[in-house]
């Protein structure tokens, strides 16, 4: 079995301190936690980026500010950046992070009703306009899938060449608007995809860990952090993102799956440094 990739998505754009004081905003709290969950066995960060008063942002040179000091103090790690920005922003203005040429970054497969008048856009021409732009920079895609029919719309626009092999995706389960996250559910997603995928799952909420569980026996990866999930327990909240990413690797030990390195992680996805 493939060792395993663990991600941490450590802030995300709509979780707050109110919810949890560790939540990162400021350029120093990304680099602390993103450390955290490197030292605890993370290979991928998973990045956001804020403004100091936690309004999340897709400028570019905040993304620069932010990647530039973690790389700093974890060169190794793979930085994902996100290009779901937030619920509104343009096309061009969630790219904005590609152009610092990075390893990965997400790219969402589809629309989401995420409660309220709240509508994450993804419309068809949008998810081919996102996947030739990171076609031209070589960057790798992780294809963010929350319902089935999401990896539907993935896989037919592989076949129309705009998603290239080794295709590798994220199951984010439990979400409003999508699909829940129970393990029939995570059975369902899991074979849906080709033999040849890998795939990562996000559990939200109270789904992180009971998901992350499933996907070490089922020989998958796993993404955890405080964007998912604030709370180490049952009411008790998560002290960094680090602890959130220990919990995982002390399960896949317990299970007796080793833990991938990010040059590891880079073998196994097929991404070239």
């Amino acid at each position: 079995m493939e060792k395993l990739i663990i991600t941490a998505a450590i802030c995300g754009a709509e979780v707050m301190k109110e919810h949890n004081q560790a939540v990162p905003y400021t350029v120093e709290e990304s680099v602390r936690e993103a450390k955290s969950a490197f030292e605890a066995g993370a290979s991928i960060i998973h990045l956001h980026v804020r403004y100091d008063d936690g309004t999340p942002t897709q400028d570019v040179a905040r993304f620069k500010e932010v990647i530039d000091a973690i790389r700093a103090e974890v060169p190794d790690v793979i930085i994902q950046p996100s290009t779901g920005g937030a619920v509104g922003m343009s096309n061009d203005e969630r790219l904005q992070p590609l152009q610092l040429n990075p390893e990965m970054a997400t790219l969402d497969c589809g629309t989401l009703n995420f409660g309220g008048d709240e509508v994450f856009m993804n419309t068809e021409n949008t998810i081919i306009y996102f996947a030739e732009r990171m076609n031209e920079r070589g960057v790798k895609p992780e294809l963010e899938v929350f319902d089935k029919s999401m990896i539907d719309m993935a896989l037919r626009l592989h076949k129309k060449g705009y998603i290239r092999k080794p295709m590798h995706f994220d199951f984010v389960m439990g979400v409003n608007g999508g699909i829940s996250g129970t393990l029939r559910d995570f059975v369902f997603m899991r074979g849906s995809i080709p033999e040849d995928a890998t795939y990562t799952v996000a559990g939200i909420g109270r789904f992180e860990f009971p998901l992350a569980m499933a996907a070490i026996i089922d020989g998958g990866h796993v993404r955890v952090g405080m964007e998912d999930n604030v709370y180490i327990s049952k009411g008790k909240l998560a002290a960094s993102n680090g602890e959130l990413v220990a919990k995982v690797v002390r399960m896949a030990k317990e299970l007796g799956r080793e833990i991938a390195t990010p040059a590891e992680a880079r073998a196994i996805l097929g991404i070239q440094k």
